[in-house]
């Protein structure tokens, strides 16, 4: 199988921390409700050692996957991590149960967060450390204030954000440079369109999560299901490569607990959508 790597161009993270515009997503790698252990920890590994050879050089995981256990299993399956290889967390969600997020934002826990990820993955610096949600109940500046002090320690590499707004944004990158922000966004939701041609008019690095969702354009009949029996390409596929094609700041990090479907997704880098497909595609979602 073609690797990531010769397939799909790079994004420089702050500038020094080149990865390729294809990613992988490690909270599908749980149990149900992103809770627990995954039905089988073997099966979890080899996802994600394939994903490395399959060319993926950026991993994206939170502490709250699990919660722990995706950061856990990424130590357990890949540490010593290869050469280039970035691993991205958040952090500043709690747990209480399946699928139930409850925001946490006060400066003690996030520095917490960060001490107890370092931990897990098993390094000394956290190359990408994304704020999982902005705590409304918690000033901002202080959750930001907090950020930037772990940075000046050494702790992190670069700082994210995740589900802002243009105002948010901007409003931290008064207090550090802003080198991702991590919303949701796919052919079938573009309610963040603002935040990345913010993104994308400042060089900050775009990680739509939930990238592959396609509702109806993917139902029989719809623009999706046509193009791909036109092609031969999944549905999946071809909305990954209307993804990497909209933006050169885009990373999509699809996520997935089965090898074969990391395949099918890794495959999308060789997709080449022509004007025609990628303009029937846009107009359909719009």
């Amino acid at each position: 199988m073609t690797s990531i790597a010769t397939t799909t161009s790079t994004f420089d993270l702050g500038g020094d921390l080149p990865v390729h515009r294809l990613g992988f997503g490690a909270m599908r790698i749980t149990g149900k409700g992103i809770w627990g252990e995954p039905a089988d920890r073997n099966v979890a590994k080899q996802v994600l050692r394939r994903a490395v050879e399959l060319g993926v050089d950026f991993i994206d995981t939170a502490d709250s996957y699990g919660p722990f256990v995706s950061e856990d299993l990424i130590r357990e399956a890949l540490h010593p991590y290869a050469d280039g290889l970035v691993i991205a967390t958040k952090g500043g969600l709690t747990r209480t149960g399946p699928d139930v997020w409850p925001v946490l934002g006060r400066p003690e826990y996030l520095r917490q967060c960060v001490e107890m990820s370092l931990r897990r993955l098993g390094v000394e610096q956290i190359d990408l450390w994304q704020l999982h949600r902005i705590d409304p109940k918690v000033p901002r500046d202080e959750q930001f204030g907090v950020m930037k002090e772990l940075q000046d320690a050494g702790k992190i590499r670069h700082l994210g954000l995740s589900e802002v707004s243009v105002e948010e944004i901007e409003a931290a990158r008064k207090h550090f440079e802003v080198v991702s922000v991590q919303n949701l966004y796919n052919l079938a939701n573009r309610q963040s369109e603002a935040q990345l041609d913010y993104c994308e008019a400042n060089g900050i690095g775009f990680i739509p999560w939930f990238p592959v969702a396609a509702g109806d354009l993917a139902k029989p009949g719809g623009i999706l299901d046509v193009i791909s029996k036109e092609t031969g390409h999944t549905p999946a596929q071809l909305a990954l490569a209307w993804l990497l094609r909209r933006s050169p700041v885009m990373l999509p990090i699809p996520g997935t607990g089965s090898v074969a479907h990391l395949e099918e997704n890794c495959a999308a880098a060789t997709v080449e959508l022509t004007d025609e497909q990628y303009d029937a595609l846009t107009a359909a979602a719009a």
